[in-house]
């Protein structure tokens, strides 16, 4: 494990503290636990871009589904018809 050195202003530094002292956790902990929720909400963050840029990719070149179809497939969930056409929304 490394250590690693971070200057927080001091109204940060009291609000740490007030939340360290709430959850009887030290400020470490309690740092440690909102980095790994920010790492996490990052790494949801870039796949979702990506996904974004690949959505992007299809639409250009002509991967889309008439909404008409995607209405009827929506309209279809949980019924006994409840359906994919091959080839349009998989």
């Amino acid at each position: 494990m490394s250590v690693t050195t971070v200057r927080l202003q001091d109204d940060i530094e009291r609000e740490l503290q007030a939340i360290a002292d709430k959850l009887s956790r030290s400020k470490g902990w309690v740092i440690k636990q909102a980095l790994a929720e920010y790492i996490e909400k990052q790494k949801l963050e870039q796949q979702r871009w990506h996904e974004t840029l690949q959505a992007m990719e299809s639409a250009v070149t002509g991967k889309v589904v008439d909404g008409d179809t995607v209405h009827e497939w929506l309209a279809s969930w949980g019924t006994e018809q409840e359906h994919v056409k091959k080839g349009q929304l998989e």
